[in-house]
């Protein structure tokens, strides 16, 4: 096969989903080409058709989901879209091979990450357990996942979010696939991450000759990797070309909205000496991790979190940034006693709830709300949207009835950016950055004074993170909520944050006024992060 020759070409790709109210055209007639030792971009906003385009070229769609009869999906000589299931299975993890958006749903949540790797590894190449197991710790090492040793030993849930994400890389590579597809491959990822992940796929594309789909809304690392460009909008191709023409020269009016989306802005001013909402004193958290075999094994204490100290204000919005497992999230799931803390006074609008029973919990749990990193693993796959959101009402007694209730629902949905007719639909029917949206709507139809951010624009394109961060800032302005918002886009961050706070393994690095902190850094660190964040080249 020579370079001229496309290692996939998809032509006339169209599916249609049958949904309560009729059917729904999700993607029409879409049709790409894929070069060996290329990358082809697909780039649209958040329900554009782009990853159930990849999904039916993977032949991984739901029971609702419909191909069109004219659909080809070309893989070398074979039809993918008429392979049978079984042909489809050989080729699936091995020759060609994708890389999920959301990586807790993809990973079982009951097996070691070791697991999980060494039965991709055993499935397609002739090698015995040993020699699958130490593979499966080489491809942790690859993608740069600390001590990979000790992490093949621990379940999905054990691992932050950017790591869950590595080990889903290493999954699709563990076999050297002909073909990627990397559905947003560094959502999940810290800037410095994102960069080197990026440039080890590259670097693999090179060194086997793999074609990559790429999905993403990062327009940044579309210019930086990809070589073709294919613009999506409503199930549609609007503009395709060579990258830098694109970029250069776009001729759709969407492509030009989309290339001039990018958050900017700055935060609300804060007026006065403002309260504080939540304070946190000497706040550690730590965690046992076991190393080596079921019978010799050792367990070593990690300090997730490291004596920290915070204070936020009524209005406020205060950053907190670092690399994947820097401990983050630990922090803030601590500071509202979502997980243990081990040492530490946590104060919550003057009242100590560090000692506080799940019970005695109740009552503060309305008024300080979680939108979490990962928002299918956190909406409940079984319930519709309108079951979601209404559940918190029900619990805390909000709303005098089901009529108000369902008002406070649509006007929720409506806050976030989201039509208030899809109440009736589940989870599952939505693309990645509408779940986050629903994740959102869930958090502020309570109404609550203090909300934990984790990651919440990760997912969503950048004309939706502009919507998301003038609704947050809406919502600050009009409702006087505190925010601790928890991020890797230093983008984002600059647009929404007061202030700052550099976390590395557990501890403060730095921490100050954002224009202050990413500006001038000080910390050899926080340099490391700015430069990444804002030239992902380098």
């Amino acid at each position: 096969m020579n370079d001229l020759t496309p290692i996939l070409d998809a032509h006339k790709v169209g599916v249609t989903f049958t949904v309560d109210g009729g059917k729904v055209e999700a993607v029409r007639d879409v049709s790409f080409k894929l070069y060996p030792g290329k990358t082809t971009a697909l780039v649209g906003e958040s329900g554009s058709g782009k990853s159930v385009t990849a999904r039916a070229v993977m032949r991984l769609l739901s029971k609702r989901a419909t191909v069109s009869n004219d659909t080809k999906i070309m893989y070398r000589d074979k039809d993918m879209a008429h392979l049978s299931l079984k042909e489809m299975r050989q080729l699936r993890g091995n020759r060609i091979s994708m890389i999920f958006q959301e990586p807790m749903s993809s990973l079982n949540p009951i097996y070691k990450i070791g697991v999980q790797l060494v039965e991709v590894i055993m499935l397609h190449q002739r090698l015995g357990k040993k020699a699958a197991w130490n593979r499966a710790i080489e491809l942790l090492d690859e993608v740069r996942i600390p001590n990979p040793e000790a992490r093949v030993q621990q379940y999905p849930h054990q691992l932050s979010g950017g790591q869950r994400q590595r080990v889903m890389i290493a999954m699709a590579l563990a076999n050297r696939p002909d073909v990627l597809i990397a559905d947003e491959p560094t959502t999940a990822l810290d800037v410095t991450v994102q960069a080197e992940i990026l440039h080890l796929i590259d670097d693999l594309k090179d060194k086997f000759g793999m074609g990559v789909v790429l999905i993403t809304h990062d327009l940044t690392v579309v210019r930086e990797f990809a070589d073709h460009v294919y613009v999506m909008q409503h199930g549609e191709v609007r503009e395709q070309g060579p990258t830098e023409q694109i970029f250069t020269n776009p001729t759709h009016a969407y492509t030009k909205r989309l290339l001039a989306a990018e958050p900017t802005g700055q935060a609300n001013p804060l007026e006065g000496d403002q309260e504080s909402v939540l304070t946190g004193e000497g706040v550690r958290v730590e965690f046992m991790l076991r190393k080596g075999g079921a019978f010799r094994g050792t367990y070593e204490p990690l300090i997730a979190v490291d004596s920290l100290d915070l204070d936020l204000k009524r209005g406020e919005t205060l950053g907190l940034v670092g690399e994947s497992g820097s401990g983050k999230t630990t922090f803030g799931q601590a500071m509202l006693r979502l997980i243990h803390m081990d040492d530490g006074r946590v104060t919550f609008l003057g009242d100590e709830i560090q000692n506080k029973t799940r019970k005695e919990m109740v009552p503060y749990r309305s008024r300080m709300q979680i939108v979490f990193q990962d928002p299918f693993a956190s909406l409940n796959p079984r319930m519709s949207v309108r079951q979601i959101i209404e559940e918190g009402l029900v619990v805390n007694g909000i709303g005098n009835s089901r009529r108000e209730r369902y008002e406070r629902m649509k006007q929720a949905l409506r806050d976030a950016g989201l039509p208030d007719t899809i109440s009736h639909r589940f989870p599952h029917e939505f693309s990645g950055g509408q779940r986050q949206r629903l994740a959102i709507a869930r958090a502020i139809a309570l109404e609550p004074e203090f909300i934990l951010l984790d990651e919440p624009t990760s997912a969503l394109d950048l004309s939706v993170q502009a919507q998301i961060i003038e609704l947050l800032r809406k919502l600050q302005r009009e409702k006087g909520l505190s925010y601790l918002f928890i991020s890797h886009d230093l983008k984002v961050v600059r647009a929404l944050c007061h202030r700052v706070m550099v976390m590395q393994h557990g501890k403060i690095v730095e921490q100050g006024p954002v224009n202050e902190v990413l500006v001038n850094p000080k910390s050899d660190y926080t340099q490391r992060l700015v430069r990444a964040a804002f030239e992902i080249a380098t």
